[in-house]
């Protein structure tokens, strides 16, 4: 079946357009060392073509981003606020616009008491679904010690965690993202909703094995174009994990909606798949229902 235009979407990966992206990205900077990294206006530019540009001094980011909502049938977008400090236009759309948002709390495991400090303040103050941290941009294994109270602090608040697992596009060592440790987190927090984002590769096999055997892990599709969806999560999502595979864009860091969604009409995903890839997987894990 091809891609339905009419199901009403849940997008549980969407940032502010902004008018400095290298500034988004400034937690990173100390990590990269190549000459390459420092010059592009994100870390994984090179793995990305026609990426949204940096906004200009009079086009209002807020009502930019509902704009493309709007266009593409996105309902509800998990939005993200900032790691160190909150971005004062995605604060302004969750308060302007409350029906189309919720967010989700980023965190630096390397200071565990002040990332859980964070949370718990950021969840008294806004309407928040899930947190979300890059194990191998914070040089942070999945499975260290310093994740282990975040991850119990999940499991207390009921949210689920979204993770940057398999090779990160940044030019940082992968080994604190690779997926088989993601076996040992699920052993130990089997209350724990984990949401495996950006891919996987090159161990999707590895991950769809995973999600066969935990039954609270996900895979997202954040950071990819669906021309790039991997074969095996394709397969998976048609056979067996309907249920486990959900939609995530990348907008505006490296991809456009209309790159997106132009994709989208060659996914060869089966009619019942659809409508919990789009919508009804991300309602269930954030507890939109």
């Amino acid at each position: 079946m091809a891609y339905p235009k009419d199901i009403p979407i849940v997008e549980t990966f969407v940032g502010m357009p902004s008018r400095n992206r290298k500034e988004v990205y400034k937690f990173l900077a100390p990590h990269l060392r190549d000459e390459g990294s420092k010059e592009m206006r994100f870390p994984a530019q090179y793995m990305f073509k026609d990426v949204p540009g940096d906004l200009d001094e009079s086009v209002d980011p807020v009502a930019l981003l509902i704009d493309n909502l709007d266009r593409y049938n996105i309902e509800v977008a998990m939005l993200g606020l900032g790691l160190n400090d909150i971005n004062p236009d995605s604060a302004r759309a969750i308060e302007e616009h409350p029906d189309r948002f919720v967010t989700c709390v980023e965190f630096d495991p390397n200071d565990t008491m002040a990332a859980i400090r964070k949370i718990r303040d950021m969840v008294e103050r806004f309407p928040v679904r899930g947190v979300s941290t890059f194990p191998a941009g914070y040089r942070v294994p999945l499975n260290d010690k310093k994740m282990y109270p975040l991850y119990a602090l999940c499991v207390e608040l009921d949210l689920p965690i979204f993770v940057c697992v398999g090779i990160p596009g940044p030019r940082v060592p992968f080994a604190p993202q690779h997926v088989e440790l993601i076996d040992e987190v699920m052993y130990d927090f089997p209350e724990l909703t984990f949401v495996m984002r950006h891919g996987a590769q090159p161990w999707t096999e590895l991950a769809m094995k995973l999600m066969l055997k935990w039954p609270n892990l996900y895979y997202s599709t954040s950071a990819f174009a669906p021309k790039h969806y991997d074969k095996v999560i394709i397969d998976y999502a048609n056979t067996r994990g309907a249920d486990k595979i959900i939609y995530a864009g990348y907008f505006p860091a490296g991809l456009s909606y209309e790159r997106i969604f132009n994709d989208m009409e060659n996914v060869p995903f089966k009619d019942h798949v659809w409508p919990k890839f789009l919508r009804e997987n991300a309602l269930k894990v954030l507890k939109l229902g």
